[in-house]
């Protein structure tokens, strides 16, 4: 890790810069993806699952017998933690619903809007050494308040062919059946164009590493919305003399487990608190079984001592981090000036590894800076707004002269006529 001291405002781009990729050679690799499925289809994908998951894999599709088998191996300790899991990420996104609110903008004109939702939605789920079953609940659960009809889930094999049973476990409760033993960029083509036994989605959800996050924003171009480009996880913390140096460290290496391409960043206005965090750091990696993946990502860590937590708070706001966290016993004054960032965590026992797992709030993310202009998922996500409005006679008399106006300031008398029509009808009657 490296350690800045006040760094002048002219370098805070360059601190905020996550570890590059060879963008040229990704973009090709996806497109070459992509282009084969879409001619050779469930041959390609095939394909694709040998070369990259070194598995040969038959029958893509999770049979229901080894759903049953899966719930079966799942521990009752885990099925309970889950369990606490999904009511709170239910609650969350329950209250996330909207009523509908008819509007009279003029007498005799009512405009509302509707949510509906996006019937066929994907959802990608990361497996290899850390197979996420919580992002089964928090792209699931969402999806099925929001009523979506059609949840197809792609998630990596392992070596045996199989998907991790908690995956499946978790899938089942929340009702996904339609399940494929499929990962990576190829996951996210066949999501995107359908092949002869998949049959295309709308909306892609999930993380993953480079190569998905390069996909979705591929498939993007193929017509497929995405949730957002989210990419590999990071952290931000800010902490004051007030933190738990044990926790602080603790919560900068929950972020690094997560992958070599991880980054965490700490801040803080007190150069003992880095110190100390450091040392806690070093001592609780030691003991962690993917201690190795850790350390990589702590090679692009940065340890940041600015003068005042007001400038934590700025440089924060121009990383625009997926996970904030504010290490203190009273940062609350702080959250009006938190404009960028994915998820917040407010207190030296709000620990980021809740959000991603039992508090509720979700935990697919906007990652790279792009918490300045996407949200994380939310029901919303899940859902299309469709707007309405309804004029009665009384309604045309009323706005009817201002349309006819504008539509012929720019030369479009058609839609005058629409209006003009109407207008006369209810003269003459």
């Amino acid at each position: 890790m490296k350690t800045f001291q006040n760094p002048p405002k002219s370098k805070w781009d360059t601190l905020c810069e996550r570890p590059n990729v060879d963008s040229a050679t990704l973009s090709e690799l996806v497109r070459s993806v992509f282009q084969r499925i879409q001619v050779q289809g469930d041959i390609a994908v095939r394909g694709y699952t040998k070369t990259f998951d070194n598995v040969a894999i038959e029958e893509a599709r999770v049979s229901t017998s080894e759903i049953a088998t899966a719930v079966q191996s799942v521990s009752s300790e885990l099925k309970n933690a889950i369990a606490l899991a999904a009511s709170n990420i239910e609650k969350f996104h329950t209250s996330q619903k909207a009523d509908v609110k008819l509007i009279e903008t003029s007498k005799g004109v009512n405009c509302w809007r509707e949510s509906r939702p996006i019937e066929n939605v994907g959802i990608y789920i990361p497996g290899g050494s850390a197979p996420l079953f919580s992002t089964v609940l928090m792209l699931g659960v969402p999806a099925k308040i929001a009523g979506c009809t059609r949840i197809v889930l792609c998630s990596p094999p392992n070596l045996h062919g199989e998907i991790d049973p908690a995956i499946l476990y978790t899938a089942q409760l929340v009702g996904i059946t339609e399940i494929y033993k499929i990962g990576g960029i190829q996951a996210i083509a066949t999501l995107t164009l359908g092949t002869e036994t998949i049959e295309k989605v709308d909306k892609i959800f999930g993380p993953g590493n480079q190569y998905v996050t390069a996909a979705k924003e591929f498939a993007s171009t193929k017509g497929i919305a995405i949730d957002m480009p989210a990419g590999p996880s990071e952290v931000l913390i800010i902490a004051d003399e007030s933190c738990v140096p044990a926790f602080v460290a603790a919560d900068l290496l929950s972020q690094a487990e997560h992958g070599a391409d991880s980054q965490v960043v700490l801040l803080s206005d007190n150069l003992d608190v880095l110190n100390n965090v450091e040392a806690e750091l070093m001592e609780q990696l030691e003991l962690l079984p993917r201690m190795e993946i850790a350390k990589k990502a702590l090679e692009n860590s940065r340890f940041i001592f600015l003068e005042s937590i007001d400038q934590c708070i700025v440089f924060s706001n121009r990383y625009a981090p997926e996970h904030l966290i504010l290490a203190s016993e009273n940062m609350n004054k702080w959250i009006p000036s938190i404009t960028n960032a994915g998820s917040v965590f407010i207190g030296n026992y709000s620990c980021e590894s809740a959000g991603d797992y039992a508090s509720g709030t979700n935990h697919t993310l906007p990652t790279n800076g792009y918490a300045r202009n996407y949200s994380g998922v939310s029901l919303d996500s899940f859902v299309k707004k469709i707007t309405f409005q309804e004029i009665s006679a009384q309604g045309i008399i009323n706005i009817g002269p201002a349309i006819e106006i504008m539509a012929k300031a720019e030369g479009l008398i058609a839609h005058k006529n629409a209006v003009s029509l109407r207008l006369n009808t209810l003269r003459n009657d």
